[in-house]
């Protein structure tokens, strides 16, 4: 269901059911949590789809055996496949870039946004289409959307139905970047390649501090950030950064 390809210090994931719109069954938020989970030497991820869509939402039509309808199903699969994937992609210790065209709804408007860059082509929306069907949120949208975006606009998403296109959903902090569709895969790879070429160890400090501290106080945040100070200090990219800094040149880091 899922498509894995590795080049360099980045590792490509692509949805593969360009037939369904991408469409994500519990089986295959399994693949993508496996994959996320075996990152090697990878150093950036770049979470793509097949064909028109980066991923349509749940499986709906999916056969009796597959469906995620029903509320004990739906909160058994929750439980079990999509909630492990976003926490995952939320604590990944190397930075997920997602590249969107076409529809990022329901679960798959959640994977999309747990990346910490999201660029779209100007074809994609991002939608929280539950409200449509009578169900609520789910996939930690209630979260993370009040986040970026405040409390109007994530309530505007999951009440109201509306989809969010990608040229609205840059002016209004949901993305990182939107351009044209046929320049989404080359700034969404050049991005990934940037920070995978980048000090690693501090990028995922930087990530499990900014994080974490969406949670915390202001105290608990400095003692988070100078542990990671820490950590990042004693990386080889720390003191090749520093010696490059000292020589005027371009550094050159490991990722250790």
């Amino acid at each position: 269901m899922i498509r894995v390809e590795h080049d360099g210090g980045v590792t490509t994931i692509t949805l593969n059911r360009p037939e369904r719109l991408n469409a994500c069954p519990p089986a295959m938020a399994d693949e993508i949590f496996a994959a996320v989970r075996d990152i090697d030497d990878t150093r950036a991820i770049l979470l793509t789809g097949e064909g028109r869509a980066f991923c349509s939402g749940a499986d709906l039509a999916a056969s009796s055996g597959a469906s995620i309808t029903g509320g004990r199903r739906s909160f058994t699969v929750l439980q079990q496949s999509y909630n492990p994937l976003i926490q995952a992609l939320n604590e990944l210790s190397v930075p997920v870039v997602s590249a969107v065209t076409g529809a990022a709804a329901g679960i798959g408007c959640s994977i999309a946004l747990s990346a910490d860059f999201v660029v779209a082509g100007k074809s994609g929306y991002f939608l929280q289409a539950f409200v449509n069907i009578g169900l609520v949120p789910d996939g930690g949208s209630s979260w993370i959307l009040p986040r970026l975006v405040g409390l109007p606009q994530a309530m505007r998403m999951m009440m109201l139905g509306e989809r969010i296109h990608a040229e609205e959903a840059e002016r209004i902090g949901l993305i990182y970047k939107c351009v044209e569709d046929d320049a989404v895969m080359d700034e969404a790879r050049a991005l990934a390649e940037k920070l995978a070429n980048g000090p690693t160890v501090a990028l995922g400090q930087m990530k499990r501090t900014v994080r974490r501290g969406l949670q915390s106080d202001l105290n608990t945040t400095l003692q988070m950030e100078a542990m990671g100070q820490q950590v990042a200090g004693d990386s080889s990219d720390a003191a090749e950064g520093i010696m490059a800094f000292l020589q005027k040149r371009k550094p050159e880091f490991k990722g250790s």
